[in-house]
């Protein structure tokens, strides 16, 4: 009777996996999107930001209802059917007796939270402070029930620490990415400094937040992954997925290092000398909306990653 459960065992994991990804976009932008919004627009002459409410408001509710059917899918896998994870006895140790199961219910908490703040508060400054500090607690639960908080022994915490650390400065990069895209694409009006502001806001926070995942990312590959086994690396899936998750790196990074030595300055210097700058501007448009659909996709190879075990393990 048991291959005729396969189908049905697959169909749960690629749904835990696409729930992941969901979980980890909404955050992102939950995040990165207002540390980008106060980083950038520091005066009362900034673009009309009414979308941005919007956009974090459906980041809020992508987390909370995400977590919320992670938490059933993830339940009928252990259970073995879904018809067994709807059963309160099952759910109920779900959420009491795994850690994972505790932090889909902390992030659907938070991200409840954060939607009341979005939706009842005037906008303003004092909303991306607080969306940025609920973000942040989502993005930490994630290296809570991640492959960081499994390290055993005196390295543990570093593993967490540094876990905790990639997964906040992903957040920032790619939740930054996130808002400058759905900026550039709505602006109509392209003949204002507004944009070229919000350009160099982003050039200062990815710099940040891609130092931070270089740090990280090399620590949690020591943990994860181990200087003895870089030969056989790409032996086994982990091993695949992490190497393809480099070379989009890269990319981003290439065209981050565009963006930000020649895309905006050309913008810039248009701006400056009252030239025409649409076609700048739409040079610019079509690179961060790449950039952006690298990140979206690094983010299903870590969702994937996620739920299979690291060449340390094996």
């Amino acid at each position: 009777a048991r291959p005729r459960d396969l189908p049905g065992d697959a169909v749960l994991e690629v749904a835990v996996i696409a729930l992941r990804w969901l979980q980890y976009s909404g955050a992102v932008v939950l995040l990165g999107a207002p540390l980008f919004l106060l980083y950038s627009f520091r005066r009362d002459d900034g673009p009309n930001l009414t979308w941005a409410r919007q956009t974090l408001a459906l980041a809020a509710i992508v987390v909370g209802l995400g977590s919320l059917a992670a938490l059933v899918a993830q339940t009928a896998v252990m259970a073995g059917s879904l018809s067994e994870a709807v059963k309160p006895a099952s759910l109920s140790f779900m959420i009491t007796g795994t850690g994972l199961g505790m932090a889909m219910v902390a992030r659907t908490a938070i991200a409840l939270l954060g939607l009341v703040v979005v939706v009842a508060l005037t906008p303003g400054r004092a909303i991306w402070w607080l969306t940025v500090v609920l973000g942040l607690l989502v993005a930490a639960s994630f290296a809570w029930t991640g492959h960081g908080a499994a390290t055993e022994g005196p390295g543990g915490v570093i593993h967490l620490v540094a876990d905790v650390i990639h997964t906040v400065a992903a957040a920032l990069w790619l939740g930054a990415l996130a808002a400058l895209t759905i900026l550039l694409l709505r602006r109509t009006a392209p003949d204002d400094l507004a944009i070229h502001r919000a350009l160099h806001g982003f050039a200062g926070l990815g710099t940040l937040a891609v130092a931070l995942l270089v740090v990280t990312g090399l620590a949690n590959s020591w943990f994860l992954v181990g200087p003895e086994r870089l030969e056989g690396l790409g032996t086994n899936l982990y091993g695949q997925l992490l190497i393809a998750k480099l070379v989009l790196f890269v990319l981003m990074l290439a065209l981050a290092a565009d963006n930000r030595y020649r895309l905006t300055p050309s913008l810039g210097l248009k701006l400056q000398g009252a030239e025409d700058p649409v076609a700048a501007l739409q040079r610019l448009r079509r690179s961060i909306a790449v950039e952006a659909a690298l990140g979206a996709a690094i983010l299903g190879l870590v969702a994937v990653m996620g739920t299979l075990p690291p060449p340390a393990a094996l």
